[in-house]
């Protein structure tokens, strides 16, 4: 009997160093890709800003006047000063915050959310980020994947696996990319089986193996199913 008590602790044991390294590989994906992820939302912001401007000039300046005004702390915010980014850019530029609370409604605000959410997020001020992502505008293909993925990392910093749960089956749910939505089934899965919902676990893991098996999880799975041979 002792020894399987101790072979059972020790699988809980290996499913939460599972979890952490999950999560952190999440982040190391933002990380090391934050310029495809955030460089592109930016882009589309300006963009979507320009047209904005040049279509409402009368109506609505405030859409080009906020493109103008974020450069600075995203700047700050592309080489990890954080703390600066959301509140003291520098040059006088307004800080995410601002952007925040002056341009909300426009396209450029909305990034300004998110990037809030990330700033505090790395900062350790989790439901602050919470605040912030929730408050989203999440369309395309990679932002709601994003948005859901880095909510469910936040609400799992704060020990609610059941919400952190909820958002990262609808990152999965809102968005098909290669490289982050296999992440978020992985999440859904250890989360799963760490609560001793095998047959859930098990789906998850077999979602990657079936679509995606080049990704980094994908390479890996295999041994995440055999763990849970003949508990399904």
């Amino acid at each position: 009997m002792a020894r399987r008590k101790k072979s059972n602790k020790k699988k809980q044991d290996d499913t939460l160093v599972d979890l952490v390294e999950a999560r952190d590989s999440a982040q190391s994906f933002i990380d090391s890709n934050r310029n495809l992820i955030f460089g592109g939302l930016t882009v589309l912001v300006v963009a979507i800003g320009g047209i904005f401007f040049y279509n409402n000039f009368v109506k609505k300046p405030k859409a080009a006047e906020a493109v103008n005004k974020i450069w600075r702390a995203e700047q700050q915010f592309f080489q990890d000063s954080f703390a600066l980014a959301l509140t003291n850019p520098g040059g006088s530029f307004e800080g995410l915050n601002d952007i925040v609370d002056k341009y909300g409604g426009t396209p450029t605000g909305n990034a300004a959310k998110l990037y809030s959410g990330i700033s505090y997020m790395r900062l350790g001020e989790y439901q602050n980020a919470i605040d912030h992502f929730k408050k989203v505008d999440a369309d395309g293909e990679i932002l709601p994947i994003v948005k859901y993925g880095v909510m469910g990392d936040a609400y799992s910093e704060l020990g609610d696996m059941d919400k952190a749960m909820s958002n990262y089956k609808k990152a999965v749910s809102n968005g098909d990319n290669p490289a982050l939505t296999p992440i978020y089934l992985m999440k859904v899965g250890m989360l799963n089986e760490k609560q001793g919902n095998y047959a859930d676990a098990i789906a998850a893991y077999k979602e990657i193996k079936s679509k995606y098996p080049s990704s980094t999880q994908g390479r890996d799975i295999e041994k995440y199913l055999i763990r849970l041979e003949g508990r399904g």
